[in-house]
């Protein structure tokens, strides 16, 4: 009994490195969201390239994803997650003394290949410190970090920018990441090096070959494909969110920058209480049937991105705040979901690469739809087309993750345990 307890002691302070070493990415990476008003200001820039900052972040992750978690799978999360927080770190470095926006663009992508790394890094860990019964409410809990980070980014950075600049923000963000992000990783621990093996059946892919043939039978799986394709629908769907809630609310609803701050601070707390909610709401309510939850979160989407495209000008600061919060609640909340869809859908010695998979290919949704969400402001002058383009995107979602229960009535594809 006492080994028992031990061993979940130890897979409980794991997932606090885990989450902690997520909040740290998040706080650099996704500062470009708060940070987007004031360094568009700065350079002059369109909505269009604004939407090309996440766009950017986004290319990176989809290149590295694949590559990314062929090597978590080979070299373990440890290894791999220092790499993740000196790359990043030094990106943000050099983009806090950068004023080029073509250059900004480049070392975005830069640390999006850092970004796309850190997600098979961190789930490998989930998948092997925890069992399936539990893995939900874990990757919830880790996925929180992101959301919280990105909160944390508006909180700290975005007054440091209106203070001293976007370029001390970036700074700041990245001299953090590199202090504590090293400290973080001498904290954590691979399930084997210290004696804890939990029964995955997990084996190594010992050659390019297996590898390449992993790859294939992947872009085969149809439940798969489907998945990420509803992915990359929400994904876009909430880097649109986060991208533009501070421009729509100071712009068109005629809310303070600071409050119009302030919602995007409220959108990431409702997804991360989404993302440790839906975790928890797939593991209990719905035993595991990961679509079955995707599913609900597109139709939660859909109707909120509908509400949103009809506010008019003066609605209250409270009203849009509890509609920002269910937004942020089902978009932002969903990753957790899919990430234990990705990793349980297939063998646990490819699980990074089934993630990095995922990933590769949902990740087109943010690198595509925050730009044409921001290129329809700069054509029709006003956002309740660019909030209706969000409603369709979750349409399809429905049908293809509906086209996915009806194959297989919402179970795992996969059973790990």
């Amino acid at each position: 009994m006492k080994n028992i307890e031990y061993s979940k002691y130890i897979s409980w302070k794991m997932l606090g490195w885990l989450f902690a070493i997520q909040l740290l990415i998040a706080l650099v990476a996704r500062s470009l969201a708060p940070l987007g008003i004031i360094i568009g200001d700065d350079l002059q820039l369109t909505k269009s390239q604004i939407g090309m900052f996440p766009a950017a972040l986004f290319l990176g992750q989809s290149l590295i994803s694949i590559p990314a978690g062929l090597l978590t799978d080979k070299i373990g999360s440890r290894k791999m997650i220092f790499f993740i927080v000196l790359l990043l770190g030094c990106s943000f470095l050099i983009i806090s003394i950068s004023t080029s926006f073509i250059l900004l663009l480049f070392l975005i992508s830069i640390a999006g290949f850092a970004y796309g790394a850190s997600h098979p890094a961190t789930n490998r860990g989930i998948l092997l410190w925890f069992s399936v019964k539990t893995r939900g409410t874990a990757m919830g809990l880790k996925q929180m970090g992101v959301t919280l980070g990105s909160a944390l980014a508006t909180i700290i950075l975005l007054p440091i920018a209106k203070s001293l600049g976007w370029q001390s923000a970036t700074f700041t963000a990245a001299l953090i990441l590199l202090v504590v992000g090293v400290l973080i990783c001498s904290m954590y621990s691979e399930p084997r090096s210290i004696g804890y093996v939990r029964n995955t059946n997990q084996t190594k892919p010992t050659s390019r070959k297996i590898d390449f043939k992993n790859i294939i039978q992947m872009l085969k799986h149809k439940g798969l494909i489907l998945i990420t394709f509803s992915a990359m629908l929400l994904s876009g769907s909430q880097m649109i969110l986060n991208t533009f809630i501070i421009l729509f609310a100071h712009e068109k609803i005629g809310i303070s920058l600071l409050l119009s701050g302030v919602l995007l601070v409220i959108a990431e707390l409702g997804g991360s209480l989404g993302r440790v909610s839906w975790g928890i709401i797939s593991d209990h309510l719905f035993r595991g049937k990961r679509i079955i939850v995707l599913l609900l979160i597109s139709i939660l989407v859909a109707m909120i991105s509908l509400i949103i495209a009809l506010l008019p000008h003066g609605t209250s600061f409270y009203n849009i705040a509890f509609i920002v919060f269910i937004f942020g609640f089902g978009t932002s909340g969903f990753n957790g979901v899919w990430m234990n869809a990705t990793t349980e859908i297939v063998h646990p010695s490819v699980s990074g690469l089934a993630t990095g998979f995922s990933i590769t290919f949902g990740s087109w949704g943010v690198i595509f739809f925050p730009p044409i969400f921001g290129s329809i402001i700069d054509q029709t002058g006003e956002y309740t087309i660019s909030w209706l383009f969000v409603t369709f995107l979750m349409v399809l979602s429905i049908i293809s993750l509906s086209i996915t229960l009806k194959s297989n009535g919402g179970t795992k594809i996969h059973k790990l345990d």
